[in-house]
């Protein structure tokens, strides 16, 4: 395996930094307040080609393999503090992009990527429900067939960029006695009489990213809106999930370079007992870690883009790259805070948004205790 990175993909990177530094800073703590998603920039994000970076160049995407695709969203992690705006986007690149571009027919993908792409059409992705949501694919929506389709009946919660979205991905059984093997995918439209939207659900969290729930009720969809084959839908979630897993990961890897950054420098000029704070071994042991955290992530992010950008499945890798990066983002979160004493705690300081946002890093995209069952199941346990 080779770590080292292209000219291309170096100037790239700089190019994503420059980019993020200029267009996605300030006011964020005014749209927390107000829960308000950020608009301008997913539209200057479009103009970059950020929705565009995995697509392919027909579509109007910049056609970039999953290594470059991960740089630029560790980039965005590192140079944007607005977490929501980047977990929006990541959910409409990975969970709904990708699995059109994947599993979608020619008049789907021709449909729905390049206004993706181009930022006109949001898009989001509906599994979870009020009794399945560890437990995936016990899902309660039915998908019943029609004559002219299907009709779903049932609700979603918990569904990232719901109250935004123009299409949903959204997951349904056919047969329940199936289990995994019933479940299908279904692309509905937001204005579809049968959908019920709520408003966005209030977080401790990422508040910038519209969440919400969804009511299906004798929701009538043609044939042609069902994503893949009847059956499909596990191979679909699975599928997405590895892209997720990785590269919106990556986003958390890159605002813990950012938290290391700024503590290296708070500890150095903070002078406690005639001496900088970053002297003592108990400060020093802390930034230690920090940076030993974020080697280890990285490493383990890598692998998983080395294999998928040579087509490889990495189900295992990518399961350990999410327990890995989301539980060391919560504990680099805490120690940030813990560093600066009385002013960490301080919302002035800010170091309390990493801290809530990196809450749900060990939820979503499958909880902490999951990635541990899949990594046991794979040591045949």
């Amino acid at each position: 395996m080779d770590f080292s990175i292209t000219p291309e993909q170096k100037e790239f990177r700089r190019s994503v930094s420059e980019f993020a530094k200029r267009e996605l800073g300030g006011n964020v703590r005014e749209r927390e307040k107000n829960g308000e998603f950020f608009w301008e920039g997913w539209h200057k994000c479009a103009d970059f080609g950020i929705q565009g970076m995995p697509m392919p160049k027909e579509f109007g995407g910049l056609g970039m393999d999953t290594t470059t695709c991960l740089l630029a969203m560790q980039t965005l992690g590192k140079e944007c503090r607005d977490s929501g705006f980047l977990f929006s986007l990541n959910s409409h690149m990975w969970t709904c992009e990708i699995p059109i571009l994947e599993f979608g027919s020619d008049e789907q993908k021709e449909k729905c990527l390049s206004p993706m792409i181009e930022g006109k059409l949001v898009g989001g992705h509906a599994m979870t429900e009020p009794d399945a949501g560890s437990d995936a694919f016990s899902l309660r929506t039915t998908a019943t067939k029609t004559d002219n389709g299907y009709v779903l009946n049932g609700a979603k919660v918990f569904i990232s960029n719901a109250p935004i979205a123009d299409l949903l991905l959204i997951f349904a059984t056919t047969k329940r006695e199936l289990g995994w093997a019933g479940v299908t995918g279904f692309i509905v439209e937001k204005d579809n009489p049968g959908l019920q939207v709520s408003k966005p659900l209030d977080k401790i969290g990422l508040k910038t990213s519209p969440t919400g729930e969804l009511g299906l009720v004798d929701c009538e969809v043609p044939a042609s809106a069902m994503l893949g084959r009847v059956g499909q839908g596990s191979a679909i979630f699975n599928a997405e999930m590895e892209w997720e897993r990785s590269c919106l990961f990556a986003c958390h890897l890159g605002a813990m370079q950012r938290q290391l950054e700024e503590c290296v420098e708070y500890v150095k000029d903070r002078k406690q007992f005639g001496q900088s704070i970053g002297s003592f071994q108990a400060v020093s042991h802390k930034i230690a870690d920090m940076r030993v955290r974020i080697e280890l992530g990285e490493l383990i992010l890598h692998k998983v883009a080395w294999l998928k950008s040579r087509g490889k499945r990495a189900p295992l890798e990518s399961a350990i790259a999410k327990l890995v990066v989301s539980e060391s983002y919560m504990e680099s979160s805490i120690d940030a805070l813990h560093l600066r004493g009385g002013y960490g705690f301080m919302s002035e300081y800010e170091a309390d948004r990493d801290l809530l946002d990196a809450c749900g890093g060990k939820i979503y995209s499958g909880t902490s205790e999951i990635q541990r069952n899949i990594i046991a199941r794979f040591l045949g346990l």
